[in-house]
């Protein structure tokens, strides 16, 4: 009987298994085999990639995995007794087998997870229905007792699990790897086997296809741990046997256990699992009560709709709301339009800001009559049909935009109305791309990382670029691999694994609905402690299950804060309400002032609206469109024809009506679709098709139908160009442009959707500049350089941003006469719930009317000195005429008197019949008269507690220091076109800059040298500085956090990275030879290291990083001697000594003290 492999891993067994699944049926193929399975640990995620590819090639697929069960229970989780989880692989027979793998491998994420995804004998024995399990490699359970001389112990176990599975269902695995731990497991395997009766069958165990790629698989295994491959003491496959290997390689390991071979087939013979693709799953719409029929519940919401959308009537619109209600019956997909139409209708009752729509789902009249979308698809000529086409049926599709701040309130909702095991996120893979495989490649072979960085940067960039491709296209990585031994084995081992999943996450916006718990379906895995689908999007929907985009969309929570602070003024105000040709905001837009306008504020884009000047929203529409890559090429054309309508040419009078508003150019898809209609007679449908046909190239479908366009098709009902008085040659040049820009051609309901959201915050930028600014600030404050661009646009305009106020500042930034004020929530240390503590009792008491009064009003709302501290170092009570120097004196002593005032209150000192409704009374308070801080601290506070520079910046004083040394804005260098190679500040350009230090890490490297991250920070963004051994050692002394200096250095861009600056050297602006920093001349350093081996080598290395004054006393622990040295005081330095030796080990003491000592 032929031989399978039935213990396999393919590369969904991330990092570990390299058997990559396309591969890997080819070589099953060449072997002559006519099975596979797969047992990937743990998980099932490439389960269904690898049937597809099996039943393709004609493989017979054999779907399994090979699960961890826990010693005792899933439950448990003792490190000593539970750290090591036992292998067990288990194939299904049938779909029964499937469901039952499903749930027990979900069951291992959501209920058993504890260092690996976890099962237990109480979950086998529950779910063993239509599975076939194998006993699995060394860390069997089996084979771990066998090893460890458990022989009775084994036996017990195997014919437990030989009555759980059944006489046919329980084998006894036997592998050879040419280890020796396996011969002493295979002889008690085959003792158990003759004893028991239970059978055997031989595996391989295969984690790489080839014995050549084994080396690959390690390097693979060292990406995964973090090691080197020249590092001795990490885990490693002991021999290089793990290979998928042939039936006469398998038959000459086990010569006497023929059958072992032979139950192979036995095995493959009981199992067939088949998937059913294209048969939707959707979930069941609960209707209303009083309704039993969905289609004309669905009509009925459309009619209220209708009425409202239209109220007028409109004959066009009427027949446009049948012709589709009737198409959404005839496809089955009115509960998929109830259950959307039903989320969406709770999050605006609920407030939550929903887009006006996103994908082709706006070009639906249904959609918008039941308020999924807000775009008028009559109006702006969006077409049904690229929604729902009911000529090729697939499941529609509506993706939704939310407030990102409330997106997850709607998923909830979701979650509640259908259950929780119902509605589950999907997972997504990270894979490993061109550029950062050799990366990783070159990290673990141990390349130097200037090398590394120096081979990846000559890949291309491009996101589909492959190593393949770059070998040709770049001269540079070309000549480096042909010319460098070391450089062709790094490029040959990064391309085996180029393009393997790496890690896997949760889908940023993608959920799934079904109607009955979601395992059933698909199994469950978990990431960061929320269950995910472990298969991606495109299967959800092979598999016909009901898959939704929520997506989170910081835009809308923008305008939603904006409407709000001018509601405070105008109480009537909406969104909805603002007129969308207001010709002021075109006029701004064509100006070039773009920046915080959704979509707009790139340099590119910029460029495109002054070129423009649009003057409607059809004109946003059309930018949105084309400023992508392919269309991009078309931008100067569209310009031109905009610009002048005498260069408009129509090869065509009927293109006219089609093309009027894009200026003779073809631009979006709903154009394709309609020249197909009007010109050649194809249904909406029909035309929809030739459509995807050319935007996938399919070369074959699109010459055919070329002929069906110009002379018609009677087949199809389709007349052709001729038969509607348009010549043949005009017909064929029409069809030739289709095709040129079809592939590039845009979904206009899309672009639409979002060009009413860029039309919106233009207008708002332009009518409520500091309303605008303020909810665009509040969104944007994890981003330093965004931050930083705004602020500017604010004093562009006059306004100014405002430190917090106690009085004054709400949680976010808000609207403070002309200008704009911090929000007290984004203080550090303050919090959302004690800021609105404090928002509440302004509004019921009124304004504070000082410190103390502010301490004894709080202080039953978890005021906390830590708080108090924050809200005086922000300047947020600088309005009360207090000095920051002041209040940080007093402020503990006011909180201790608050204390002990209501402490006696509640020892019963005061009036028991109504003293205690009485206000608390307010401390006395006496302010030392001491000196405010110096201006650069105040700015420092402000920064610690705000993250930004409020009242100055640092670099202020040193304009003409930084004009003199030629610096450049940093911003120059974060938003250079890096990918161009044509900007100034791309990669590798040397460049000057100089700001302020904000923060300084510093690294040991792995040859034992000192390296640090500084972030570097002007008033236009930040950047960071990496800095190496050289010249941190020569000028380590200027890196402290909020000490200006100027740096020099070449920039660097990694991939997706931001760019950063490799520094060359680094000097004070303030013109001193160093920082101002403790001098140490009463105070020694105390260093106690563990040995004066290694440890001591590395001290020596960073402390001649660091020469300085200071003395220092190393204490050797292993022999108890002490060493003199000396160094200079530097946070750095005491950072990484704390880092490395630990706290207790690095001890700063004043001299007298050591001298009494």
């Amino acid at each position: 009987m032929p031989f399978t492999h039935l213990h396999l891993h393919t590369e969904y067994s991330l990092l570990d298994g390299a058997c990559r699944i396309e591969q890997l049926i080819q070589r099953v193929k060449a072997l002559g085999q006519s099975a596979v399975a797969i047992t990937d640990h743990g998980v099932m995620y490439g389960v269904i990639d690898f049937y597809r590819a099996c039943k393709a090639a004609g493989v017979k697929p054999v779907v399994g995995c090979e699960v961890y069960v826990a010693p005792r229970t899933r439950f448990d989780r003792v490190h000593e007794l539970d750290g090591s989880a036992r292998h067990l692989v288990l194939l299904c027979r049938n779909e029964q087998g499937y469901r039952n793998l499903s749930y027990m491998v979900s069951m291992a994420f959501t209920e058993g997870f504890y260092i690996k995804p976890r099962i237990d004998m109480d979950l086998l024995r529950q779910h063993s229905e239509g599975l076939i399990a194998l006993s699995a490699c060394l860390a069997g359970e089996i084979p771990r007792r066998l090893r460890n001389g458990d022989y009775e112990g084994a036996k017990a176990h195997a014919l437990e699990m030989r009555e759980l599975f059944g006489e046919d269902g329980y084998y006894l695995e036997i592998q050879d790897h040419k280890i020796p731990e396996q011969q002493v497991v295979n002889a008690g395997i085959i003792r158990l086997s003759q004893e028991t009766g239970i059978p055997m069958v031989a595996t391989n165990d295969c984690h790489y296809l080839t014995r050549e790629d084994a080396e690959m698989q390690d390097v693979l295994m060292c990406v995964q741990t973090g090691k080197l491959v020249e590092d001795a003491d990490r885990m490693r496959f002991e021999t290089d046997e793990f290979y998928v290997k042939s039936e006469e390689e398998m038959r000459a390991l086990f010569p006497n256990c023929p059958e072992a071979i032979d139950n192979t087939q036995k095995i493959v013979d009981a199992c067939t699992v088949e998937f059913e693709f294209g048969t939707y799953h959707l979930p069941e719409f609960k209707l209303p009560q009083g309704w039993k029929d969905s289609p004309a519940y669905l009509r009925h919401l459309c009619e209220e709709g209708f009425a409202r959308r239209y109220p007028n009537g409109g004959e066009n619109e009427r027949r446009q709301m049948d012709y589709e209600l009737g198409i959404i019956q005839q496809m089955g997909f009115v509960d998929y339009f109830l259950i959307v139409s039903d989320f969406i209708g709770y999050a605006k009752r609920q407030g939550i800001p929903v887009g006006p729509g996103r994908g082709s789902g706006a070009g639906s009249i249904v959609a918008y009559c039941l308020s999924i979308t807000d775009v008028d698809p009559m109006k702006y000529s969006l077409i049904f049909e690229r929604f729902l086409n009911p000529e090729r049926v697939t499941m529609p599709d509506f993706d939704v935009d939310f407030c990102i701040r409330r997106r997850q309130e709607v998923i909830d909702y979701v979650s509640q109305k259908y259950g929780k095991d119902h509605v589950v996120q999907i997972v997504t893979f990270g894979t490993m791309k061109a550029k950062a495989a050799i990366r990783d490649v070159g990290r673990v072979l141990n390349f130097p990382y200037a090398e590394v960085d120096n081979i990846a940067k000559q890949v291309p960039f491009d996101p589909k670029m492959t190593l393949d491709k770059a070998l040709v296209l770049s001269t540079g990585l070309s000549d480096l691999y042909k010319g460098d031994e070391r450089v062709k084995r790094l490029v040959d081992m990064a391309r085996k694994i180029e393009g393997m999943p790496r890690n896997a996450s949760t889908h940023a916006a993608g959920v799934v609905i079904t109607k009955r718990p979601v395992y059933e379906y698909v199994p469950l895995a978990t990431n960061d402690g929320q269950p995910v689908t472990q298969y991606t999007m495109v299967t959800i929907e092979e598999l016909g299950l009901l898959k939704m985009d929520f997506l989170g969309l910081r835009n809308l929570t923008i305008l939603d804060d904006a409407v709000k602070m001018v509601q405070k003024t105008q109480p009537g105000f909406k969104l909805e309400d603002i007129p969308d040709d207001d010709q002021e905001v075109y006029q701004m837009l064509s100006d070039g002032r773009t920046s915080g306008v959704f979509q707009m504020e790139s340099a590119g884009m910029t460029g495109v609206c002054v070129g423009l000047k649009p003057k409607s929203i059809e004109d946003i529409c059309a930018i949105i469109a084309l400023y992508r890559p392919g269309p991009m090429e078309s931008i100067p054309r569209f310009l031109a024809c905009a610009q002048d309508p005498k260069l408009v040419v129509y090869k065509h009078p009927a293109l006219e009506s089609i093309l009027s508003n894009t200026y003779g150019c073809i631009v979006y898809q709903e154009q394709v679709i309609e020249i197909f209609r009007r010109l050649a007679g194809y249904s909406l449908g029909q035309a929809d098709l030739v459509r995807r046909a050319m935007s996938k190239k399919k070369e074959k479908d699109v010459q055919r139908e070329r002929t069906f366009f110009i002379h018609g098709d009677p087949e199809r009902n389709i007349a052709g160009c001729e038969a509607n008085g348009i010549p043949a040659a005009v017909a064929e040049s029409i069809y030739n442009e289709i095709n040129d820009f079809a592939h590039y051609a845009f979904n206009k309901s899309h672009s639409m959707a979002y060009a009413i959201v860029a039309y919106q915050t233009a207008w708002f930028k332009y009518r409520y500049p500091r309303e605008y600014m303020a909810a665009l600030l509040t969104s944007v404050l994890d981003s330093q350089d965004k931050v930083a661009e705004y602020i500017a646009e604010c004093k562009e305009n006059g306004i100014a941003l405002l430190p917090p106020d106690i009085n004054e500042s709400g949680a976010a930034f808000t609207v403070s006469g002309s200008n704009i004020r911090f929000g007290l929530a984004a203080l550090k240390g303050v919090g959302l719930g004690f800021t609105n503590a404090v928002l509440d009792e302004r509004e019921r008491s009124g304004p504070f009317a000082s410190f103390a009064e502010f301490c004894s009003r709080m202080y039953e709302c978890d005021l906390n000195k830590r708080v108090l501290e924050s809200l005086i170092r922000s300047g947020s009570f600088d309005s009360m005429g207090c000095r920051r120097s002041q209040l940080l004196k007093v402020y503990e002593q006011v909180v201790d008197s608050i204390s002990r005032d209501r402490r006696k209150n509640l020892e019963g000192q005061f009036d028991l019949f109504g003293g205690g409704g009485e206000t608390a009374s307010v401390p006395e308070v006496t302010l030392p008269d001491i000196p405010e801080f110096s201006r650069g601290e105040l700015m420092a506070m402000e920064k610690e507690t705000t993250g930004l520079y409020l009242s100055g910046h640092p670099m202020d004083e040193y304009r003409k220091q930084v004009q003199k040394y030629g610096a450049v804005p940093i911003s120059a260098v974060m938003t250079a076109d890096e990918e161009a190679g044509s900007s100034q500040y791309g990669d590798g350009a040397q460049v000057t800059l100089a700001g302020v230090a904000a923060s300084v890490r510093t690294k040991t490297t792995k040859n034992n040298s000192m390296m640090a991250y500084v972030m570097l920070e002007d008033a236009t963004g930040s950047i960071e500085l990496l800095v190496f051994s050289r010249v941190l050692s020569e000028s380590g002394a200027y890196l402290k956090a909020n000490v200006p200096i100027v740096v020099t250095g070449r920039v660097s861009i990694r991939d997706e990275k931001s760019p950063q600056l490799m520094v060359d050297r680094v000097a004070p602006l303030s013109g001193q030879r160093q920082p101002a920093a403790a001098t140490g001349e009463n105070q020694v350093l105390w260093i106690k290291l563990p040995d004066s081996g290694q440890s001591f080598t590395w001290l020596k290395k960073l402390l001649g990083m660091f020469p300085g004054d200071l003395e220092m006393i190393v204490y050797l622990a292993d022999s108890g001697r002490r060493l003199k040295s000396h160094g200079l005081l530097h946070e750095a330095l005491l950072a990484e000594l704390r880092e490395t030796l630990g706290e207790k080990n690095v001890v700063l003491k004043e001299k007298r003290a050591e001298t009494g000592a």
